[in-house]
């Protein structure tokens, strides 16, 4: 196994040099905050014959992935990315290439949506995604965004699997941070990523119409073979993740956990503060609180037996969402609770919405959010009233 060599690399470059080592076949994208380092890259790589690919200057992200369809059909391995609003631009599209089983690969600098406006970081664009029916997994740092790219190819174009792939990272926390990142061996990257052959490919000898028109007497069973199919591609992801670990030494899962050994007491994030938490984690240890950290890495399909697998020891689950499902509270939450829905009596989830338009969340507000979980379930024990912030909207750092 050859580790590749370290280099520095903001995580948009981190994820251009993943695009350039699969060979995608088409780029098509449109520049928004804060991805546009990414289409920047791709567009100096195809000039510079670094990468031969087409790059499609379209005018906008609905376009974008109307593009991508169309070359993806055609047998082209094909990358985009956006942002934000451009990704609710792009959102009426997006249902497409799931539908019709096309892999793309995308990936989605995550920022906040207006109004106010802001180009800053949360995760209320990712969920409004969450039921298009693509792939979606969370890079934490650098490294993460570059490997995770590199395997959603591998994912999304495996024939038990063809369905899009999103990786999603934190817009600036990650887009715009310079890390070390180990870049392996491209012949190594190119033997792990096949050529695509999609098995349905479009042909003009053999003229055939996809999408269309479906009456109700049909409409439902073709959602209920997409559907059926989508959970079958977990354990596909998850073989990949193996081999990918086997082969470069990094390996990932849908749920992973940090000193969880003897937890009764877990953070459960998403996307960069993870490893914040994970300092958090580390002061609540040397203090004495058994407390650990569950990170989602697999947010689509969701692993409910991974994740179940994962809570079974504890007796208190801490739930930071970065977006707001208004007049529901946090959606991470909700799911979570619904996943859980069997083990409502023997384990407490306390819910917490934080890092809203890029806010930072320090390490003592993880240990605050894990003191004020412990208050409300005595305060639940003794049958008392709670304010709603107890369980509500709270933020740190004003």
């Amino acid at each position: 196994m050859r580790k590749g060599k370290i280099v520095g690399l903001e995580g948009s470059f981190a994820v251009a040099e993943a695009v350039r080592m699969a060979k995608v076949d088409v780029i098509s994208a449109f520049p928004i905050t804060p991805q546009t380092h990414i289409v920047e890259r791709l567009a100096e790589m195809v000039a510079d014959g670094e990468l031969d690919a087409e790059f499609i200057c379209v005018e906008s992200e609905h376009t974008a992935m109307s593009a991508c369809v169309g070359a993806s059909a055609a047998g082209a391995r094909v990358f985009t990315c956006t942002a934000g609003p451009g990704l609710e631009y792009m959102y009426n599209m997006m249902t497409i290439p799931s539908s019709m089983r096309l892999p793309v690969v995308m990936v989605i600098a995550n920022r906040a949506l207006s109004a106010p406006l802001s180009v800053w970081c949360d995760h209320s664009d990712m969920m409004t995604i969450r039921d298009v029916g693509w792939i979606q997994m969370i890079a934490e740092n650098n490294q993460e965004a570059f490997d995770l790219t590199v395997c959603a190819y591998r994912i999304a174009e495996d024939k038990e699997v063809l369905f899009p792939a999103i990786v999603h990272i934190d817009g600036f926390y990650l887009s715009h941070v310079i890390e070390g990142v180990v870049l392996p061996d491209e012949e190594e990257v190119a033997h792990f990523i096949p050529d695509y052959e999609h098995p349905f490919v479009l042909d003009p000898e053999k003229p055939v119409s996809m999408g269309c028109y479906g009456p109700p007497f049909i409409y439902p069973e073709a959602k209920k073979a997409q559907e059926f199919d989508f959970e079958k591609t977990k354990p596909k992801i998850k073989e990949i993740w193996k081999e990918f670990g086997e082969t470069f030494g990094r390996y990932y899962a849908p749920v992973e956990k940090y000193k969880m050994e003897g937890a009764s007491i877990a953070l459960l994030t998403m996307g960069s503060i993870g490893e914040t938490a994970m300092l958090a984690v580390d002061e609540m240890r040397e203090e004495g609180r058994d407390a650990g950290l569950l990170r989602l890495r697999l947010w689509r399909p969701f692993p409910f037996k991974e994740f179940r697998d994962a809570v079974k020891d504890l007796e208190l689950l801490v739930v930071l969402d970065r977006a707001i499902s208004f007049g529901m509270g946090g959606p991470v939450c909700s799911e979570v609770k619904s996943a859980l829905y069997d083990k409502r009596k023997e384990l407490s989830i306390v819910g917490f919405i934080g890092g809203l338009g890029g806010r930072d969340i320090p390490i003592d507000g993880f240990k605050e959010m894990v003191n004020l979980a412990l208050e409300r379930v005595k305060m639940v024990e003794r049958g008392e009233e709670m304010e709603p912030e107890m369980i509500g909207v709270r933020e740190w750092g004003r």
